[in-house]
């Protein structure tokens, strides 16, 4: 990691509490989660994703999803893992956070599917603390839809397009936020950065 490359992202993410990052990864290194993510998909790897702590099948969304599992990376997620943990370090640092570890996973929407307004910090749980959505897909352009919709405080919102390279940041308790259906498959990694959780005693 270059000195203070992330820097700008702190400074946004403390200001606004979401940013936009252009280029976490080089195009190679996009392209080889993207054909990873494909390559899965095709297999049917991928799952029907749930929602909630209790990991429930809805009508909520319709994406398809991939666990990275810790301690049996591939070498395109070790190379994610790695720049997200780059990327971990500095904002636990720069924003006293505690961020402690991430968790990550593949999800491919196919055309017209969505996944409704919703927060990402879990019920019961406070663990995920900054939400992150990592895009691979190759010239995206906006008449093809699929954006992620921010909801912010002031009641308006933003629209980010899934291009492949981006990734956003926000803080997982701040923001309800919406995937918009799309008229093509959309590819991501979706990944939480999360505090340590002390058991409560009884």
């Amino acid at each position: 990691m270059l000195p203070h490359e992330f820097d700008t992202a702190t400074s946004a993410l403390a200001a606004n509490g979401w940013c936009v990052i252009p280029d976490l990864m080089t195009s190679t290194q996009t392209q080889a989660l993207a054909n990873e993510c494909m390559a899965m998909h095709a297999e049917h790897l991928l799952t029907p994703a749930a929602t909630g702590i209790d990991r429930a099948i809805t009508i909520l969304r319709g994406d398809s999803t991939r666990w990275f599992l810790s301690g049996a990376l591939s070498a395109p997620q070790q190379a994610f893992a790695d720049r997200v943990d780059e990327l971990r370090i500095a904002l636990s640092r720069h924003l006293m956070l505690g961020l402690v570890d991430s968790e990550s996973q593949y999800a491919v929407y196919p055309a017209g599917a969505g996944y409704a307004r919703h927060l990402d910090q879990l019920r019961r749980s406070d663990a995920r603390v900054v939400s992150a959505v990592f895009y691979l897909n190759a010239d995206w352009q906006d008449v093809e839809g699929g954006a992620l919709r921010l909801y912010l405080a002031d009641a308006s919102h933003r629209d980010i397009y899934p291009r492949a390279g981006t990734l956003v940041l926000f803080l997982s308790a701040q923001f309800e936020h919406e995937v918009l259906p799309a008229t093509r498959q959309r590819m991501s990694i979706a990944c939480w950065m999360r505090q340590r959780v002390i058991p409560a005693i009884h």
